[in-house]
Order: C-alpha cells, then structure tokens, then sequence
C-alpha cells in the first residue's frame, strides 16, 4: 500500500508539473495569454494577466526627420507609452496599439472630453480612452502620440499633410529600430523600444482615424492593421464637395484651434500657407493633392477594419466610400460597421459587442491568433436602431449600378422615378433658395415647389436595397453665371430612426458607469453608458451630394457659367446601405444650395433640368431585377401613409467645426 500511495503522489506531481508547464506555456505566449472561447471550445484570446497599476508609464520624443516650425532643428513628436511591466522581465517583446492626435491637451478624446495627465514630473498617469485600460493587462502597449504642434511635441499642425503623418510614422519607425528616440524633449538620452515587436496598429475616431488612414498610405512597414472611425480619406472633401464650400471654414482656422500655446507663437508661417493653398473657390491645389490618401491606397499593406456612421454630416460617407472601394481595387483584408448616427464612436453605440470585436481584431493581426474574425462577415449594418444585420462582402456580390430615370408623372406636379427615360423636352425648372434645406425639400416632396425638382417611384411592393455608392447625373440650363447642386436620395414612408440631428447624434449619455478593462486612481476604465436617442419620422434622407456646376468641364476647376446654356455635371452621392421596406417609396431631390450643409453661390440662379438627359446610377441589391420585382404594379402617383404626428429630422447647422467636440 505504501508503495502503491507513493506511486499515485508522484503521478500527481508529475501531473501538476506537467499542468503548470502547460499553464505557464500558455501564459507565455506571443499574446500573454490565451483562454476558451464560447460554448467551451478553446479560442486563442488573450486574458488580463498582467498588473495595469504596475505597468510602465513613460514618454520619449521620437524625431520626425522634419523641421515644420523652421526653428533649424528636427522636431520631435512625444509618444506616452504605457506597457505591462512583465513580459520585458520574462524577455519577451509585445505590440503596440496607437493613437495619434491633436486633441489631447486642447480638446479632449471620447463622449467625456477626456484628457492626458501628467504627475508633478511629467510622467503620464491618466490615458483617454480604454484601449490602455482594457488592452495592456492582455500584453499589449498602448501609445498615445500628440501630433506635431500639439500638446508636447514640436513643429506645427498642417492639418493632414505631410507634418501630421509623419508624427505617427515616425514613432511606428521608432518601435522598428528606424528611428531615433530621446527620454526628454531636448535630446540627451536615446530611448530604444527592445520591448516591442514593431507589430502596430492604429485606432481612432475622426482627426485621429484620419492619420491612420494616412500612415497606411504610406505603406510603412511595421503597421499590421487600422481602425479608422469617422476618418477622413481625402482633406478636400471634407471642405468642398466638388466646387461647392462646405460650411468648415479652412485648415488654417482648425490648425490655429489645435495647436499648442508654444506652437502658436511660431507656426503662423504654416498657417498663411493653408490659408494660400485652400481658397474657398473650391478649386483643388497642390495642397490638397497631399492630403489625398485614397490615390496612394496601392500602397497599404495594413489590414483595415473602417466604422462609419451613415448620418455623419461632420465626416461624410464620401470618406469611407472612395477609400473602401480604392482598398477592396487593391485586395486589402477589410472590415466594416456603418451604424444609423452621426459622428458617433461605435463605444458609444454598441459597446459590449465593439469590446469583443476590437479585442479579437487585435488579437488576430498583432498577436497572429487564428481566432476566426478573418473568416466571419465583412460587414455589420445597423438597420434599426440597435438591430443590426451582417454580409458575407459589403458591398453585397449582386449589388449592380442601375441606371434610374426622372421624368414626368401622372399627376400634376409628382414627377416620377423610374427605369424608362424621359421623353425629349421632358423638363423641370427650380430657383435656387438658400433658406431651404434637404428637410423642406424632403417634406415637400408631395407638392410642386419652385425651389426643388422632386421624383419617385410608386409604392414599393418588395423590400430595395442601396448598398454603396450612388451618382447623379444632370443636364441644367442655368439662369445666372454661378450655380451650385444638391442631389438628396429620400426614403418615403413612417420609420423609427437614430435622431442623428440632435445633440448626440444618435445616442443620449446616461449617468450609470460600465467599466471595461482595469482602473488605477488617475486613469479610470469606467465609462457613462449610453443610449440610442430615436425619432419617429415620416421620411429619411438616405444619401446626399453637392457640387458647383461651374466644375461640369474639370472636376477640379471651376468656371464661370455662360446663362442660358446647358452643362452636364456628375454629382457624387455619399455612400450607404439602407434598405427601402415594401410600402415605401423611393425619391430623388434635385435643387439648389442646402441651407444646412453647403455655401450659397455668389448668385440666385434659376436652373432647368433635361430630364432626357438626368440620370441616377444607384448601387441596388439585385440590380434592375430587384428594381423591377419592387415596383410591380405600383405608380408614381401612390399615397404615401403618413404617421400621424411624424416628423423629419433636422440635421443641426455645421457653422465652423469646434474639435473640442471630436471634430474632425
């Protein structure tokens, strides 16, 4: 007995060495660590086994290799970097998660404002956001870098340009062993980043997705992934849309608004010449050349996993429609959500699920898990508020171009939308109203008005779905030599919508708290929780763009119009996916300058539409089959049941952007 007793001791010593062996293997791994996934089948994930409170905090100033502020001096950018203290001690090297931006001294990050803190030494205590709270007890770096001109850094902000990308470039050649770093601002000692692997990725909501747009275009290795959200792809669109003044000022007003007390004193030089290089003419320069990164998207090696909301009127679809067509030409791996809001962060929309996803997004491109998201729907859609539904491809494989017509109706002044073109001469005629908007127009859509051309199908009878981008094309006769154009997509019937027009966008912020990663008593992982903030509306604008007419012979160019001639002129429209139910219809607006969104023209112009030569090219699931199945035996002139008191939504009046907001 004895002997047999000795025996089970050491097969069970044998058994837990073999069972710490295994633990500690696991614990080890590139991740830190990795557990079961749902329903007991183990999943690669990593697991929050390393100490936040112990983690290191510090900063380095990277050199950019460029000298913005002209002072004869590389300017550094600062980088504070917080890192689980572990995994150096036990030799082995972790990844990094980046954001790069403008705001984190002057506007703040996140729904709350937040804002970098710094202990009596200068070293940082508080990161805003949670991906340092959630992420680095998992073995990640999270690296928070403050934009040339901003915060701690030198140099001067240049709004996109080659200052603004190369800040955060930098500091990926840093963590690669091709770039110089310092511990202090004014040099002294080198910093090295043996600690980390060189696998980066980029994350952030507007101006900050918008240079991990950019860094990616650069093709800089190192870079696994981006997740760009709300993000600009091309500067130019987000203050003109095609010759036509959007109302954000210029990048001279939003660099002076960013940056540093420091900066502003010696960066007035930058700013005259953003002021010289964007007039408000529209036209396009060298300057907005680079700050265009959809025409280098041949060059991104990083998998890219974009967030956009339909509604954002700060960041239009635009954005993401050229950039994600320009990667999927390329072959880039690709993700996507597009939620109902505004310019809303998807933490604050959908946050339990973001937390998952993110985490195995990372997980998967920086710690190399074979966890499936590579394999699961491309993209997420928000259908009604908080149902979302998933494609295998966005756009979906039977989405096709058809080529939709107006023309004249069949009762007075119903003009309809169709696949057959109008007759020769068929014509429609508005004068441009500056005081109205894409809401009176929409509302009116029932009724002839002298300040819009209005058109659309019968009531559908099969659900239609626009999925991507759409155009417009026109043939207009204007009364005056200056003219500007909105094209407005309407989905006509009674809907319970996110209220992307009030205050939110979308969401209401509630006081309860939810905490996502671990806290110390200068960084807090708990959060306010939110809400979606709905509206009953009888009517949705489902996609819009603008141009000056005077662009119809070179889309970079405007020219004066000759009055009473014809031009043909294509508009984009921003992208989007929504699905027109059965009992709806289908409406294109076409008039003049949308009081809420674009500048006036320096005339009142009086334009009339060639119907025979007015065309919508919509991205329609199921192409002109799916087009001719939902409008069987319906006709232009249908009712339209209305919900008894609905009402549309007015999207707030963008005067000048303040960052402070998280704009862009």
């Amino acid at each position: 007995m004895p002997t047999r007793a000795h025996g089970l001791r050491s097969r069970y010593r044998s058994l837990v060495v073999a069972a710490v062996a295994a633990l500690m293997a696991v614990l080890l791994s590139p991740a830190g660590a990795q557990g079961a996934g749902s329903g007991g089948a183990r999943t690669p994930l990593s697991e929050p086994v390393y100490s936040y409170s112990g983690a290191v905090r510090e900063s380095v100033w990277v050199d950019t290799g460029l000298d913005g502020d002209g002072d004869g001096r590389d300017d550094r950018v600062a980088a504070d970097i917080i890192r689980p203290r572990e995994p150096a001690r036990q030799g082995r090297k972790i990844p990094v998660i980046m954001d790069a931006s403008p705001y984190y001294s002057c506007c703040g990050r996140g729904n709350e404002s937040q804002l970098k803190t710094y202990d009596s030494d200068g070293r940082p205590v508080g990161f805003p956001l949670h991906y340092d709270n959630y992420f680095v007890p998992r073995g990640y770096a999270f690296v928070a870098v403050d934009l040339a001109g901003t915060n701690r850094s030198d140099g001067c902000v240049d709004v996109g340009g080659r200052s603004d990308v190369q800040s955060a470039k930098a500091v990926i050649d840093w963590l690669n062993g091709r770039a110089r770093a310092y511990t202090t601002r004014t040099g002294g000692t080198r910093a090295t980043a043996g600690w980390s692997n060189g696998r980066t990725g980029m994350i952030g909501k507007s101006w900050d997705g918008t240079i991990a747009n950019g860094v990616a275009a650069t093709g800089v290795r190192g870079l696994r992934t981006i997740v760009p959200i709300s993000a600009i792809s091309s500067w130019y669109d987000y203050y003109f849309a095609q010759g036509a003044p959007l109302y954000d000022g210029g990048p001279d007003w939003l660099s002076g608004y960013v940056d540093s007390p420091e900066a502003l004193g010696r960066c007035a030089a930058v700013q005259q010449r953003l002021a010289d290089g964007a007039p408000r003419t529209g036209d396009w320069t060298p300057l907005w050349t680079g700050r265009d990164y959809v025409k280098d998207a041949r060059k991104v090696r990083a998998s890219v996993f974009a967030v956009h909301g339909m509604q954002d009127l700060n960041v239009r679809t635009k954005h993401l429609g050229q950039w994600w067509d320009a990667l999927a030409e390329q072959g880039v791996e690709r993700k996507i959500w597009l939620s109902q809001t505004g310019h809303v962060d998807p933490f604050d929309f959908r946050r339990a699920e973001w937390a998952d996803t993110l985490h195995r997004w990372f997980d998967h491109y920086l710690l190399g898990y074979d966890n499936g998201i590579d394999r699961e729907p491309m993209a997420d859609i928000e259908r009604h508020p908080g149902q979302w539904s998933t494609d295998r491809v966005w756009p979906p494989r039977t989405t096709r171009t058809t080529a939709l017509h107006p023309g004249s109706g069949t009762a007075p002044g119903v003009g309809a939308l169709s696949l057959r073109p109008a007759r020769p001469g068929a014509a429609e005629t508005f004068t441009d109203d500056p005081a109205q908007s894409e809401t009176e127009w929409a509302a009116d859509l029932d009724r002839t008005t002298t300040a819009k051309a209005g058109f659309r199908t019968g009531r559908l009878t099969a659900d239609l779905r626009l999925s991507g981008s759409s155009t417009v094309t026109v043939t207009a006769t204007p009364t005056t030599s200056t003219a500007h154009l909105s094209a407005v997509l309407v989905d006509l019937g009674p809907d319970t919508i996110r209220d992307y027009g009030a205050s939110g966008e979308g969401i209401t912020t509630l006081t309860d708290r939810s905490c996502w990663g671990a806290s110390t008593p200068g960084d807090s992982a708990c959060y306010r929780d939110t809400a979606a903030r709905t509206a009953a509306v009888d009517r949705t604008v489902i996609s819009r763009g603008w141009a000056d007419l005077g662009t119809y012979a070179s889309p970079g160019k405007g020219r004066p119009l000759t009055p009473g001639r014809p031009v043909t002129l294509t508009l984009d429209l921003a992208a989007t996916d929504h699905v027109v139910p059965a009992g709806h219809r289908l409406a294109l607006i076409v008039a003049g300058t949308d009081r809420d969104l674009i500048d006036p023209p320096g005339s009142t112009p009086t334009l009339t539409l060639d119907l025979s030569r007015t065309t919508a090219r919509l991205p329609l699931v199921g192409g002109t089959g799916a087009f001719v199945r939902a409008t069987a035996g319906s006709t232009a002139a249908d009712a339209v049941s209305m919900a008894p008191g609905a009402r549309g939504v007015t999207p707030p009046h963008p005067a000048p952007r303040v960052p402070g907001d998280g704009r862009p």
